[in-house]
């Protein structure tokens, strides 16, 4: 029983020392992955800004028969609130910071 056990204890370290521990993974891995999900979050907010005041605006065409000076309008419209979710995003504070932000 007891060499079984430090068999499986040997085992376990050998695995350990091939692979390390998941906590302790790479800082630039980590940077890279957030930079990415930062990219990709602005990207879907001035896309659906965009896609939003198009479609309000087509709609709207359709119901009043003012085609297509409204698609146009909100389409513009779309593409600036797109323009103010970056920006919002773009000014808002990083790290240990933000919490601080949100007490006051």
């Amino acid at each position: 029983m007891k060499a079984r056990l430090e068999s499986l204890s040997a085992a376990l370290d050998r695995q350990r020392k091939d692979h390390p521990d998941p906590a302790a993974v790479d800082g630039a891995e980590v940077q890279t992955s957030r930079a990415m999900s930062l990219g990709f979050r602005v990207l879907s907010e001035f896309v659906a800004g965009i896609v939003v005041g198009a479609l309000l605006g087509w709609q709207f065409d359709k119901w009043l028969g003012t085609s297509p000076a409204l698609l146009l309008i909100m389409s513009m419209l779309g593409a600036g609130a797109g323009f103010w979710n970056v920006y919002r995003i773009a000014a808002a504070p990083t790290g240990s910071q933000r919490g601080d932000r949100s007490r006051h």
